[in-house]
């Protein structure tokens, strides 16, 4: 089972407009915590936590002093999810891993509990944790996925991916640009049938955008 978590928070947060022009996205605050913390808190009983940095790095690096989360710095480029992951690696340790986003609120199951669940390293590259639509509050535009019979995904369809998963980092290596999404890995476990999808138990909150933190706020309040 994986120990170790990804937590993607390198990003620009253009979609924030004037909230991310002197911080960075992952430290806006919900409900009267950062979003880093949120995302933090559902990953308490995994033992190495890894937390990436662009913007605003060293608003990142002061917020985490002290806790014990390690931070990679990307310099002097941005690496995207795929490029990221693989940098830090080195303070990752161990395969598989899970990622998560940071810019989403969950009200319901823990969903790294819930992937631990449902994880089969024999048979998945990738287990991506989706969300039905009607479950994804302040998603703009449609879904990104299907969940076959077999549990496999397709492009296409009414799941929405959450921004967690665990996946095998073996494949990174193979890829030559420094900077990559991690949807090149995951096109690759999608044609060998190793990209696998389970669905949420409760509701999922985007936070990229700035009407996404009152939306999260009522989400939360509701439960």
């Amino acid at each position: 089972m994986p120990n170790a978590i990804m937590l993607f928070a390198a990003g620009f947060g253009t979609r924030m407009g004037a909230l991310t022009a002197d911080r960075p996205k992952p430290l806006i605050q919900v409900a009267g915590r950062a979003l880093l913390d949120h995302a933090l808190a559902l990953a308490d009983h995994l033992p190495r936590k890894v937390v990436n940095a662009h913007y605003h790095a060293d608003q990142v690096q002061a917020h985490l002093q002290g806790s014990g989360v390690e931070v990679s710095v990307e310099q002097p480029d941005i690496l995207d999810t795929g490029g990221g992951l693989r940098h830090a690696l080195p303070l990752l340790g161990s395969d598989p891993v899970f990622t998560l986003n940071t810019d989403a609120v969950w009200a319901g199951p823990n969903p790294l509990r819930q992937l631990e669940q449902d994880w089969d390293p024999d048979q998945m590259g990738a287990l991506l944790l989706c969300v039905p639509l009607e479950n994804a509050v302040g998603r703009k535009g449609g879904g990104d996925f299907t969940r076959l019979p077999d549990g496999t995904l397709r492009r296409g369809g009414d799941l929405v991916y959450t921004g967690a998963q665990i996946l095998h980092t073996g494949g990174l290596a193979q890829i030559p640009e420094d900077t990559f999404s991690l949807n090149v890995l995951w096109n690759q476990m999608a044609a060998e049938g190793r990209l696998f999808g389970a669905v949420y138990d409760g509701k999922w909150c985007d936070v990229g955008h700035p009407e996404g933190i009152g939306m999260a706020e009522r989400m939360l309040s509701d439960v």
